[in-house]
């Protein structure tokens, strides 16, 4: 096998030093070739500085994905229970349904047998291997736990038990949980991580507007969580920065916090000069323009919409050049859609698109902007710009800037305001489409070895063999 070793060298690094993990396989032992230097300044490359080392899955401090896995069928199949609140209609889903469904296809086309409890929907892919527990929801919307814990033992006791079992979020509540020693729980969002989005929400508050006393609740809910979160045998953060939290602040014991970092399908989002400039055709987008920006998921208040409003809002106002040499193209619904349309003929708000016409939008655009104020998990929307080749610029959230945008090298990043917006608009502006297309293939190129859904699926797999015998969780 031949190992560039110094071209992976930007991805692999945490604390003060890089670790590059490569998979060797030989016969039926498997381990990883571990590569530590101390700057990653480093460009030389000696013998002595490589060893091997075993991998302890359990005990691995950065997010599996950094790890490359056999694509060879699995050693076992396994009998899996998934947990989730809502199975994904086809165009309209948020990132934990998403996530759900990417995920537990996956599983499903490598073998394994997949029993997912949710409530009904309109989208039961019929699939090999997928099986369905339906049941009507809460007047809230949760599952019902009673309902679907019934539901579960009948599948449990039905030819083998579950080997693992699978929850997004509290799909499964903990207080069923706190007896299962083979089920992990996905975090997509956690309250400490929107404590962040409670201060923002209160500094851009208008005068007006009354003072919330949401940052009150969300500590008291901090605390909630700390307390039930153990009831959970192990826990998968789909960020760096939630693991970190996870650890530190919540005091989970580091062996079972995993961090496997969100995937997309890479089959869907990819480069297609060609289908852009069809997109561009159909939608009408004019050639004329020297830059085209683009965002896309819900046009709701938490998603930072009323900032980038406001933000292009004065920039039309103020640089002429600027509001005529550049266009907006907006994918998704909400009512930030028809407020984008107050701005003028250069806002072109598309409405939600499936995920073909999604993958060509990106394609279509130069940069893709997500001014989210929500501080909670990692969006799928950047995930899917990255891999269709497009750089991206979004908020500087600590999910965000601690997975996606590392560096000036894949994206852009600006605080919360009005103003950095701005400023950071400008600064693409200025930078063009020559730099931003540099930028995009650098994004692809790291989203091709972290944000993939075969990358996910390969992590959680081998997380789910180690979590029913400890026997695969040494590599």
């Amino acid at each position: 096998m031949k190992i560039d070793l110094p071209a992976m060298v930007p991805y692999f690094s945490f604390r003060s030093c890089c670790y590059i993990l490569v998979l060797i396989s030989s016969f039926s032992s498997i381990s990883f070739l571990y590569w530590s230097y101390s700057s990653v300044q480093t460009k030389g490359l000696n013998e002595s500085q490589l060893r091997f080392e075993k991998v302890n899955l359990l005990m691995f401090p950065s997010a599996l994905n950094h790890l490359i896995f056999p694509s060879r069928p699995p050693p076992r199949l396994l009998k899996i229970a998934l947990f989730v609140k809502k199975w994904p209609s086809k165009h309209q889903a948020g990132g934990l349904e998403r996530h759900a469904l990417t995920l537990h296809l996956a599983l499903a086309k490598r073998g394994h047998e997949l029993h997912i409890f949710t409530t009904s929907s309109s989208n039961l892919t019929t699939v090999n291997n997928v099986y369905f527990h339906l049941s009507k929801p809460t007047s809230a919307g949760y599952l019902d736990q009673a309902l679907i814990w019934k539901q579960f033992q009948v599948q449990n006791s039905t030819g083998q038990p579950f080997n693992v079992i699978h929850t997004e979020s509290v799909g499964l509540m903990h207080t069923r949980s706190r007896n299962l020693s083979n089920l992990a729980v996905s975090w997509h969002g956690i309250a400490y991580e929107s404590i962040h989005s409670d201060i923002i929400q209160e500094l851009i508050r208008a005068p007006e507007e009354p003072q919330s006393y949401a940052l009150t609740e969300r500590v008291v809910k901090v605390v909630e969580e700390i307390k039930f979160f153990p009831r959970y045998a192990h826990h998968v953060a789909t960020s760096d920065h939630v693991g970190d939290i996870l650890r530190r602040v919540y005091m989970i014991p580091e062996e079972r916090v995993h961090i496997i970092l969100n995937g997309i399908d890479e089959e869907i989002f990819k480069p297609d000069v060609s289908k852009g400039k069809e997109f561009k055709l159909k939608f009408r987008i004019p050639e004329s323009k020297s830059l085209i920006l683009g965002m896309a998921g819900r046009l709701v208040k938490d998603k930072g919409h009323p900032l980038m409003f406001e933000a292009l809002r004065q920039i039309f106002s103020e640089n002429s050049t600027f509001r005529d040499s550049v266009i907006v193209v907006v994918a998704g619904d909400g009512p930030w859609g028809e407020r984008y349309k107050q701005l003028g003929s250069n806002l072109l708000v598309l409405g939600p698109l499936e995920p073909s016409q999604l993958a060509r939008f990106y394609t279509a655009i130069d940069i893709f902007v997500n001014p989210t104020i929500r501080a909670q998990g990692l969006d799928h929307t950047l995930l899917e710009a990255i891999l269709t080749g497009k750089t991206v610029m979004a908020t500087k959230l600590a999910s965000i800037t601690g997975s996606v945008i590392v560096s000036k090298d894949v994206g852009y990043t600006f605080p919360p305001t009005v103003g950095s917006l701005k400023k950071a608009l400008y600064e693409v502006w200025k930078d063009g489409r020559a730099i931003l297309e540099i930028k995009g293939e650098s994004a692809r190129k790291r989203g091709l070895q972290l944000f993939t859904a075969t990358k996910m699926a390969a992590a959680y797999e081998r997380l789910f063999l180690c979590i029913y015998s400890h026997d695969y969780c040494v590599l």
